[in-house]
């Protein structure tokens, strides 16, 4: 009896692969080509065989996770030791101070706290009669 490909994935040996790849960085795309068959395929497992999906997020947390840590210390700034070496002894350590990033800190604000720092930030009802009632010229309102 024929037995589908999917068996071997679901085997411990290829979830460490599929997990092994995620915590690469490797994309959805690439970890089925690496597997032998389509993107679409790969969704279609995922949803079907939670092992497969399973292994997939754990894999891609680790690297989420690292990503965020390195984005967080670039926001706020961070301090290191610059060595140099000759002939494998120290010869001079320099403190640098790398300055906290701007960009780094909107990219992290307007991901962590959306409703605050947003660009477009949505109208509610009364918002939005404030702006109808500017549209309206002094002389045409309604003032009761």
């Amino acid at each position: 009896m024929a037995t589908g490909k999917y068996h071997e994935w679901l085997e411990d040996e290829g979830l460490i692969k599929i997990e092994g790849w995620a915590r690469d960085g490797l994309t959805d795309e690439q970890i089925a080509h690496n597997m032998g068959i389509t993107r679409k395929t790969l969704y279609e497992w995922k949803n079907k065989y939670s092992d497969i999906c399973d292994a997939l997020k754990r894999g891609k947390e680790v690297i989420d996770r690292q990503v965020e840590n390195a984005l967080l210390k670039r926001a706020l700034g961070y301090v290191y030791d610059e060595i140099t070496y000759e002939g494998g002894i120290e010869v001079k350590r320099v403190r640098k101070q790398v300055q906290p990033d701007t960009t780094a800190q909107i990219f992290w604000l307007k991901n962590r706290k959306p409703d605050v720092w947003r660009d477009k930030r949505e109208a509610n009802e009364e918002d939005k009669n404030i702006i109808i009632e500017s549209a309206i010229p002094r002389g045409d309102r309604d003032e009761n």
